[in-house]
């Protein structure tokens, strides 16, 4: 009896995924730590300065975590309502925060009640931060002003009421301690000079605008809003440099590592995108479990905390490196121990005892080999192999054409499996590698099962689906033939063109005119 052999399953080529610089870079975090809040987190700042503690804004309360602590070191919960965009001064002494009920409070995290509230504003004030000069505040709100107040006196020093819509983020150059910049819901970004009466520059971003961030250097100006991130360039007027489409729902807030060489956005799609600053091309995504309102990154990139809409706080620390240790190890035997004898050639007079190699069958091996053809075809339709390698699903299905008995397998099967063959092959018919071989499936599960249709409504409906997944093909393959058409017409237009040239050619004193064609 011939040994059996087991099936061949034809290797495809797989598209490995490319690994960059800025991904070995961005992977080389631990595993993330969750913290939960009171409520949606609307904004993560980190402290300037070491050992950079970060403020975390939920709910009510403005909690103020150490680098590596998962339990808050300082809390202020001194707010009737909801507080908005705790942010810290450059020196990281005082911290400022924004509102539900329209007040302005300024912290000293020495302490806990406010060192200074500024009242005026009507409504909820969601954008607060700190001008650079370190002695002036501005703001905007629900009531579509910003504004600028004093710290020493505690009074408002101007009032713009531009907007027409929701303020709803601001920052301040880091370059002049008089510009600062608001967004709206109006789909507009403006810019404010302290020492003029309106602003010195509107941007139209299109949507309304979540985040908006200026550049160190003060010459680029980054927008959020809907789908998009827009950068613009502030010293030509505000023209726009890029657009950038890469979430699938709103963006909601902007961050720049501490190079400045990549930036950050998060989004409600679940998605932190991480950009080249040089090209806007995506180098890096992470993935995390629900919507993103609000992002932030530690200097030099040691810690990257998202606040999401859950009042989840996911903070991944970066993974310490490895230092090469001095002790001396083990010395491990010679490479020539382990290839001793592999070359030897044995000689004539040499007896050779061959050890005999023991082949391991796969589960479907082994029932072919018995002839169970149904019960082979049930091994390879299990999940594990349908979903993750289907070629082996297919190679079964190909071995048992071979030999005659694809159709008795096929044959006598309940209602659920016949809706698990049909879910099978009407999503992977379409593929190309897969096409030939469940064609003839379809065929057969057809003319089988023709008597039973209209008996089960899942059966139908999988019938259903096989025949729109055929007929969407064929469309796509009739317009591939229509455009192979034009291609050929197009090739074969630049291959008949024939180009003329005059050439002279001078006998006797006359000029004679020669038309030479080339191909």
């Amino acid at each position: 009896m011939a040994t059996y052999k087991p099936v061949v399953v034809q290797a495809f080529p797989k598209l490995g995924e490319k690994i960059t610089q800025d991904t070995l870079y961005w992977r080389g975090y631990k595993t993330p730590v969750q913290i939960k809040e009171f409520g949606a987190v609307n904004k993560i700042d980190f402290s300037p300065v070491s050992p950079y503690n970060y403020a975390v804004t939920a709910s009510s309360r403005i909690h103020i975590y150490g680098r590596y602590s998962q339990e808050p070191i300082k809390t202020f919960s001194r707010f009737k309502d909801a507080a908005y965009c705790a942010t810290y001064r450059d020196d990281g002494n005082l911290l400022v925060a924004g509102s539900e009920e329209g007040s302005i409070r300024l912290f000293d995290l020495s302490g806990r009640a406010p060192l200074r509230q500024f009242d005026g504003p009507t409504k909820a004030v969601h954008v607060v931060g700190f001008l650079s000069d370190k002695y002036r505040i501005f703001s905007g709100g629900d009531d579509y002003s910003s504004s600028l107040w004093d710290i020493p006196s505690g009074t408002e020093i101007i009032s713009y009421n531009e907007h027409t819509d929701y303020v709803r983020c601001g920052c301040a150059s880091k370059v002049n301690a008089d510009v600062f910049i608001t967004g709206s819901y109006d789909h507009t970004v403006k810019l404010f000079d302290a020492r003029m009466k309106s602003s010195v520059m509107t941007i139209e971003h299109g949507q309304p605008v979540e985040s908006v961030l200026l550049f160190p250097s003060g010459g680029l100006l980054v927008s959020a809003g809907g789908r998009y991130v827009k950068v613009w360039d502030v010293l030509k007027g505000g023209q726009l440099l890029v657009s950038l489409k890469n979430h699938h729902k709103t963006v909601t807030c902007l961050c720049l590592n501490s190079s400045g060489q990549r930036l950050l956005s998060g989004s409600l799609d679940r998605h932190v995108k991480v950009y080249s600053t040089t090209s806007y091309k995506v180098v890096h995504s992470f993935n995390y479990a629900t919507s993103i309102l609000s992002l932030a990154l530690s200097p030099e990139d040691e810690t990257i905390v998202v606040g999401m809409t859950n009042g989840v706080l996911n903070v991944k620390h970066r993974k310490p490196e490895e230092r090469k240790e001095n002790s001396q190890k083990k010395r491990q035997p010679a490479y020539r121990t382990y290839v001793k004898g592999r070359t030897y050639m044995p000689k004539q007079e040499d007896f050779c005892v061959s050890k005999p190699v023991k082949h391991v069958l796969r589960k479907y091996d082994k029932l072919l080999k018995s002839f169970q053809s149904s019960k082979a075809l049930d091994a390879v339709l299990e999940p594990p192999i349908r979903l993750y390698t289907p070629e082996v699903t297919v190679a079964v299905m190909q071995e048992l054409h071979r030999r005659g008995t694809l159709r008795s397998a096929l044959a006598g099967r309940d209602e659920k499996q016949i809706n698990l063959l049909l879910t099978f092959v009407a999503r992977r018919v379409i593929e190309p590698r897969f096409t030939p071989v469940l064609v003839t499936v379809a065929d057969m599960i057809t003319d089988i099962y023709q008597p039973v249709v209209g008996q089960s409504a899942i059966v139908d409906r999988q019938f259903l689906r096989l025949q729109e997944a055929i007929g969407k093909e064929i469309d796509y393959q009739e317009e591939l033939l229509e455009v192979l058409g034009m291609m050929d017409t197009l090739f074969a237009t630049f291959t008949k063109k024939t180009a003329t040239y005059l050439e002279e050619k001078k006998s006797n004193g006359l000029t004679e005119t020669v038309e030479t064609n080339t191909n």
